[in-house]
This record gives C-alpha cells, structure tokens and sequence, in this order.
C-alpha cells in the first residue's frame, strides 16, 4: 500500500485532502453521506470574532466551469464556534484548521488567541478581508500589510499552534506575497483563494449576485492556480497548501507537482459530496499504479527541463 500519511507543520495528516473552507460548513451535513474522519483535514468556514448573517441572496451563481459566490461570511462568531461546532470537528479525528476573517488587525488578534487557547490544530489567516482603517484595502493587497498582519497575529497567539496565510490571487506578485506572509513568520501559505468576478443578466440588465461581485472559483481557475502555486514554491521555504479548481485526483497531484504539499478541495464538494474522499481513493490508485511508495515524494518534482 501507498502511503498517503503526510507531515506538514510538526502536524500529522493521514492524506493530503483537506475539505476547504466555505464549502464544507463544519462537517455536520457531509458527515451523514460518508465518514469523514477519512479526511486528511478540514478547514471551516470563515469564522469572524461576531457573528455575521452574510449577503443579501441571491449570492451564488454558476458561471461556465466554476461558480461565483458572496455568501459574506456567514457564520457563528467564535465563541459560539468553539462552543458548539469544534468538538464535533475534533471527535472525528481529523486536523482541524480554523479559518478565520476580520476587518481589524484586533479582530484578527483576538480570534487568534481565543483558538490557539482551543483543541483545534492550526489557524488559516484569510487576508482577503477589508481593512476598514485602511478605506477597505484588503490585509492580502500589499506585502507590507500581509507582513504586518501576519507578524502581529503570529505574536497574539499562544503556545505552538501553526499559522497559516490564505494568499489572494488578486496580487501584481504571489511571490512577493508569499515572501512577506513568510518573513512576517506564517508556518505555511495556502493558496489561492478565489478570484474576484461577476456575471450579468442580460434579461434584467442586472448583476446576478446581490452583492454585484464575487469570488470566483472552480475548474476554470486551475491553471491560475498552478502557476501560483508553482511561483510560490520556488520563492519561500515554508510548505504550502494548494488549492483552486481540484476536482480530481489527478488535478491534487498536479498541485503536488507544483509544489503543495497538501491539497484542499473546495468547488467540487457542491458538485459530489463525496469528492474528497473519491480523491483521496485516486490518489492511492495513482500512486500504486506510478510506483510511488510516499506520497510526499510528488511535492516540487515538477520537471521543468
């Protein structure tokens, strides 16, 4: 047999699949369709420090080969989160990560000290979020802010759980992001997140999301993602989560290929519930049938020459 099992941050996950946040709620409604303690991991749903109601519908639309979405981080709040939904998480014996959204460098600070108090396992920073007192920058629109950002959240946080930054796509470099997330001391980038995007109704002569845009996402993304994923290796010594149009198990080992050493799987989810675990059962099958005894052998061995 293969083996799939990969360290990534001192963290043990036994795939390389982690269900992404935003499209696997917290596990409560795919784990009545298979057992998801099968996952390598699982990221949750943007959590923020209150409790937020999201957008206006309608606030997904499918485009050709992906969706567009502004749910606007509908979610519990925090504290509710680690109440009542991280338990759950944790009982599965799967790693947990928390992804967490705010519009402060302070809500980000105390998010990040209220988890790294928890069971949960590591905490991805999504810095697509606006900077209020920025006039509505995002955190991730500028190396100096994500370092800035990343070093203070680095520095809130308690004991030894690993951080990890959430890139967005809508940069001029990834690789100049991906640096300042590492120098402002990120254990780990994971990229991307969704690009942003719109769609029209002719009918109407109105924008189909409430919202007008939203974060594009999906297999018409992947080949941006690759090379993104393939710039950032080459530009940090940090590991690196993939992600961005991963629908089959041959899409994760092209990420692997580029560089990831885990994959999260995101669109897919809404189109089978049972991606994940179809992919992880592909990745075994791809690995027995290319004679690769270690998983963690494909990440960065993208021949080039």
């Amino acid at each position: 047999m293969a083996n799939l099992e990969v360290t990534f941050c001192g963290k043990k996950f036994k795939n390389p699949v982690i269900a992404a946040s935003g499209t696997f709620g917290f596990g409560r409604e795919y784990a009545e369709v298979y057992d998801i303690s099968a996952l390598g991991g699982i990221a949750t749903k943007g959590i923020t420090l209150k409790r937020r109601e999201g957008n206006s519908p309608p606030r997904i639309a499918e485009t050709y080969g992906g969706i567009l979405n502004s749910v606007g981080l509908q979610n519990p709040g925090v504290r509710e989160f680690l109440e009542k939904e991280l338990g759950f998480l944790k009982s599965h014996g799967t790693v947990v990560i928390v992804n967490i959204a705010g519009s402060t460098e302070g809500e980000y600070c105390e998010m990040a000290r209220l988890i790294s108090r928890s069971e949960a396992d590591m905490i991805e920073l999504n810095i697509s979020c606006p900077n209020v007192k920025e006039g509505g920058l995002t955190f991730g629109s500028r190396p100096e802010s994500i370092e800035s950002i990343t070093r203070l959240v680095k520095a809130s946080m308690e004991g030894d759980m690993p951080l990890i930054v959430k890139l967005s796509p809508n940069v001029a470099s990834i690789s100049e992001v991906a640096v300042a997330a590492e120098e402002g001391g990120a254990d780990a980038v994971s990229l991307i997140n969704t690009i942003t995007g719109m769609a029209v109704d002719v009918r109407t002569r109105r924008p189909v999301l409430a919202n007008i845009t939203g974060g594009l996402s999906g297999p018409c993304i992947k080949p941006i993602a690759l090379r993104m994923v393939y710039e950032a290796y080459r530009a940090v010594k940090i590991p690196i989560i993939g992600m961005g149009g991963i629908m089959t198990a041959e899409d994760a080992v092209e990420f692997m290929l580029c560089g990831a050493s885990l994959v999260q799987v995101g669109t897919a989810n809404l189109i089978r519930l049972d991606a994940c675990k179809r992919i992880i059962e592909g990745l075994e099958k791809y690995c027995l049938e290319n004679g690769i005894k270690d998983i963690s052998e494909l990440t960065g061995s993208l021949i080039t020459e």
